[in-house]
């Protein structure tokens, strides 16, 4: 069965996604299909930024 209706991030036609974690109908351009999540849950659990960078946005520290 195929799920289609209003993005609940953006308002517009076609979203075709489900949120795993919240359970949000959300377009391709709001949906995260490497952990299944929609854009505002993706950006919740990830803390809201890049993980592979430092606070500061350096990658790595020299000493």
């Amino acid at each position: 069965m195929s799920v289609a209706g209003l993005c609940t991030v953006c308002g517009n036609q076609g979203a075709e996604y489900t949120c795993d974690r919240c359970g949000s109908l959300v377009c391709d351009r709001h949906y995260e299909p490497s952990v299944g999540f929609c854009v505002e849950c993706a950006g919740e659990v990830s803390g809201g930024r890049n993980q592979d960078t430092q606070p500061d946005g350096t990658d790595t520290y020299q000493f």
